[in-house]
């Protein structure tokens, strides 16, 4: 069964379009990634199903639960805005962490101001505590976004996003600001959370990674979805020319 569908999704800035006819469903449990080239659409895919960006056409659900419709589309207020967010967790390239607040109370905060009774924060730590646990963190609970290594801070902002337990987990790009010896450890992660069933949405440029972690692949260009199907078919047998090209240039870098 799927937990996501999303049908016709188009998005223009100005005269420009930058995403077109997208559909895709993705189902409880499996990831799929997203891979192009620079400019192809993909980081505008994810805005839009956090409800970042507002799509100009098409549709999204979760759970049979329509979240966006631009055919009936209204202004939203932000509880209303943040209440869809809530479907969706979304774990941006340069980390994001707020600097004045320790790597548990980053992971914390959004729970706790979601959670008015106070007498139950113990129990938001406590689960706080656990995710940086299974991130590898929990003796860097105290320590402050700045005391923290680049790929320390990406597992501290993939705890934060668990912690509001959504159904779809999304990445853009997770290694793009790491140094390339930090990158290992924010893929382990990912991968750990594969293989325990999370249903994620994965925008990356690490091939190898995608081929073995993701269900499912979406290769992109110019807005379009060019090709998608089984993760180890797409990138290593692609059947359409503009995926090849993108697959044996980024080979041969």
């Amino acid at each position: 069964m799927a937990i996501l569908e999303v049908n016709n999704i188009e998005k223009h800035f100005g005269a420009t379009k930058v995403l077109e006819d997208i559909s895709f469903s993705l189902a409880e449990g499996k990831a799929l990634a997203i891979i192009g080239s620079s400019g192809s659409g993909k980081t505008t895919l994810l805005r839009c199903l956090n409800f970042l960006e507002t799509p100009d056409q098409g549709t999204i659900s979760v759970r049979g639960e329509v979240l966006f419709d631009a055919k009936v589309h209204t202004a939203l207020n932000e509880e209303a805005i943040r209440q869809k967010r809530l479907h969706f967790g979304l774990v941006f390239q340069s980390f994001n962490l707020f600097p004045q607040y320790t790597a548990l109370e980053n992971v914390t905060l959004a729970v706790r101001l979601r959670e008015k009774d106070k007498a139950q924060w113990p129990a938001i730590d406590k689960r706080g505590m656990e995710l940086l646990d299974r991130m590898g963190l929990a003796d860097r609970a105290g320590h402050y976004p700045h005391q923290l290594s680049g790929g320390q801070q990406q597992r501290v902002a993939i705890a934060r996003a668990l912690a509001l337990s959504p159904d779809v987990l999304c990445f853009d790009e997770p290694t793009s600001a790491l140094d390339p010896e930090l990158t290992g450890e924010v893929l382990k992660v990912i991968r750990s959370l594969a293989q325990q069933n999370t249903t994620m949405i994965i925008v990356t440029h690490e091939m190898a990674f995608a081929r073995d972690v993701a269900d499912e692949v979406i290769f992109m260009d110019g807005g379009l979805i060019v090709e998608q199907g089984p993760a180890q078919e797409v990138i290593e047998h692609p059947k359409e020319e503009r995926t090849k090209q993108f697959l044996s240039r980024y080979q041969e870098n």
